[in-house]
Formats: C-alpha cells, structure tokens, sequence
C-alpha cells in the first residue's frame, strides 16, 4: 500500500475505535467494510480487523489502568464462557451466509439501542445483582452466545456485552464499557484473530496503520468515556446501535 493509502487506514480506524471506546463497542461498523472497500476478500479483511481490534484492548488498559478496578468474579467469568463461543464461531463463519447474518444482527443491535432509550435511568447507577451461583451461571450462557457472535461476524458485539452488564448484572455504563474494551477488546478479539489467523491469512502490511489508529482510538475514547460519565455514553451507545442496524439492514 502506498503512504496516502495507510493514512486512510489510520484515519478510519483511529475515529472507528474512538467511537467504539467511548459507546462500548461498534468498531467494526467503520472499520470492516473499508477494508473489503479497499480490496480484501471478506475472511482476510475479517482477520485483519480483529488483530487490529485487539490494540483497541490495550489503548483502553492504558487508559483504565489507575482509574477502574476490574473484579476478578467477572474477569473470570468472561473468559471462561466468552472465548469458548469467540473460537467456536470464528470456525463456522464461513458456513453462514453473509447477508442473512447481517440483517438478523442489525435486527438485534437495533433491538439494543431502542430497549435502553425507553430505559432512562439504564446505566446511569451502580446497582450490583444476579451476582450468586444461578445469576452467574445465567449471565455466563449469554456471554458466550455473545462470544459465539463476536467470533463469526464483525460489528456490535460488544454492544452486546456493554448492555448485558448494565442489563443483568446491574452495573452502570462506564463500569460496562471498561469491562467491553478490556476483556472483549483485548482477549476476546485476540482469541478471534488467532482462530482466523489460522484458518485464514492476514494483510500483516496493513496492520500498522490499522493497529496505531485503534491504540490511539482506544486511549482517546477511554479518556472521553472517564471524563463525560454514563449519561453521555448512554446517549453514544444508542446512537451506534441505531446506526450500526440501519446500516446492517439496509447495507
């Protein structure tokens, strides 16, 4: 790729990521679809945006790293149940079609966004539940649903997860998102791009643009979720899921 091309790279995935950060997910919507754009089939493009996803992780782990403290109950809980379902559905991607898989996702992930705007104070408190053997079991399942879908499809996941810790287990949104960017953009999406990495190939020649603009994204919309609090993520986190299912539904 020549210079103009990889800054185009960095740009979109530096405002991609800063989105994603700051709503807690939704990189892929920006991200993905330029880099089949640009020429990638859609399994290496797929690859390539996870390993570039996982630099998102690490932006936000500098950012969060004095400011929020993970609990190890939940840590535990989302790799034990979230990246079994991330390897099993990076192995059966290729076996669903493309479209259908996209409509019924901007159905859910529009599902997403209305849900909280008829819930205005969704988010905005730390009221911790579900958290006994049941409520986690429970919450587990879905995670890994949750895992399956972030492993074999690109955009909104971890809108996913952002709205099931606020929704089951009580927490508010910038509680959730740290959890999002950290466990799911980090060690989700890493286990993603080893799976695809194997089953398939990676531009690694596009890597460094896109990996400089999800570290910088990831930092930058960290920072603007610490400093701006639950109501404004809550506004951005609707805003993404409605966007991302129009743009799912309609391509």
């Amino acid at each position: 790729m020549n210079f103009l091309d990889q800054f185009i790279l960095f740009l979109v995935s530096l405002v991609a990521n800063t989105f994603s950060a700051f709503s807690g997910g939704g990189a892929g919507l920006i991200q993905f679809p330029v880099l089949i754009f640009l020429g990638l089939s859609f399994s290496v493009a797929l690859a390539t945006h996870k390993v570039a996803s996982v630099a998102l992780g690490v932006g936000a782990v500098l950012r969060y790293l004095k400011t929020s403290r993970l609990e190890r109950q939940f840590v535990v809980l989302m790799l034990l149940t979230g990246l079994p379902g991330v390897v099993l559905g990076g192995n059966i991607i290729l076996l669903i079609p493309d479209r259908m898989a996209e409509i019924a996702l901007g159905i859910l992930t529009g599902g997403l966004g209305i849900y909280s705007i008829l819930k205005p104070q969704l988010g905005q408190n730390y009221e911790p539940v579900h958290r006994d053997w049941i409520g986690c079991v429970s919450g587990g399942m879905v995670l890994f649903l949750i895992g399956f879908l972030n492993g074999s499809l690109t955009s909104g996941t971890g809108l996913f997860v952002t709205l099931w810790l606020v929704g089951w287990f009580g927490m508010d949104y910038q509680r959730a998102v740290a959890y999002t960017l950290i466990m799911v953009g980090l060690f989700w999406n890493g286990a993603g791009a080893i799976t695809l990495g194997l089953l398939g190939d990676i531009r690694w020649d596009w890597l460094p643009a896109l990996l400089l603009g999800s570290l910088l994204g990831g930092y930058l919309g960290s920072h603007l979720a610490i400093k701006h609090g639950n109501r404004w993520i809550k506004r951005a986190f609707e805003i993404v899921t409605l966007f991302i299912s129009a743009k799912l539904i309609y391509g």
